[in-house]
């Protein structure tokens, strides 16, 4: 189920960038307990992110999405603080980066 979350997690976009938040490198992990409620830990690229209330929900939704999944918990954290380094190599080209 966590591959299918993962999935699901690739549909969100962030549209300052245009990238989803799996390959910006946003999602730190998700987890699944034995009675299918997700918690996925997450940052955002600054705190001051205008749409960190959005994304936040855009990743509830996404993974809420993923038949069998009952409950979506997000843990919003700051460490270690997101940089471009995280993203996936075809984001870091397509930015510049590499």
């Amino acid at each position: 189920m966590k591959d299918k979350i993962y999935t699901a997690l690739r549909a969100v976009i962030d549209p300052e960038v245009g990238f989803d938040v799996v390959s910006l490198g946003l999602i730190y992990g998700v987890s699944v307990d034995e009675n299918q409620n997700a918690t996925i830990t997450m940052t955002l690229s600054t705190r001051s992110c205008p749409l960190h209330e959005m994304m936040i929900e855009w990743v509830r939704n996404g993974a809420s999405s993923v038949n069998g999944v009952k409950n979506v918990q997000i843990e919003l954290v700051w460490e270690p603080a997101w940089n471009i380094e995280m993203a996936q190599d075809h984001v870091k080209k397509a930015l510049g980066k590499i």
